[in-house]
């Protein structure tokens, strides 16, 4: 990890995730019932959980809506979830607003072109292994792996280092 990335990871408490090609590989499967169906990262889920015990908070936004990402977001303990928004960047300026912090205090995972301008804004803007060229090419830093693949944990864990808190976060499963 660069040391610029373990700098901007210090001021961190919120943690932002989208999540088709971030905390899942990017494919939606739809049921003949007119259901879906989206895999998770069991490592993901536990880097957030770490996160989330260390004092940050955790938003989801995403562009579509789906009973599964609910599901989800409850069962990681996550109490921001913005679903249907396609303007990222107008919910994190509300969500801010209202737990009375700044974008620097913001890091935010994505992965395609509508994450790119909460990727700029917040103080550590990631992009996943696989995300689109162009926003690999403007966010701060790139995680190592895929989305839906571990990607958010190497994030979490980021931020969980550079406040001096992934050892604790490991050490409790000793």
């Amino acid at each position: 990890m660069s040391s610029d990335l373990l700098q901007r990871g210090k001021a961190i408490k919120l943690a932002v995730f989208d999540v088709d090609g971030v905390l899942t590989d990017g494919k939606i499967y739809f049921l003949p019932d007119g259901g879906e169906f989206k895999t998770f990262s069991t490592l993901d889920g536990q880097g957030i959980k770490m996160l989330i015990n260390s004092g940050v908070r955790t938003a989801i936004i995403t562009g579509r809506s789906s009973p599964v990402v609910e599901r989800r977001a409850q069962n990681l303990g996550i109490h921001h979830l913005y679903q249907g928004r396609e303007d990222k960047l107008v919910v994190l300026d509300e969500l801010l607003a209202e737990l009375g912090l700044s974008y620097e205090h913001v890091a935010y995972l994505g992965d395609d072109l509508p994450d790119l301008p909460a990727i700029r804004r917040a103080g550590l803007g990631m992009a996943v292994a696989n995300a689109n060229d162009f926003v690999r090419q403007h966010a701060d830093g790139v995680t190592h792996a895929r989305g839906g693949e571990g990607a958010a944990r190497e994030f979490c864990e980021l931020i969980l280092q550079a406040q001096g808190n992934l050892e604790a976060a490991q050490a409790a499963y000793l």
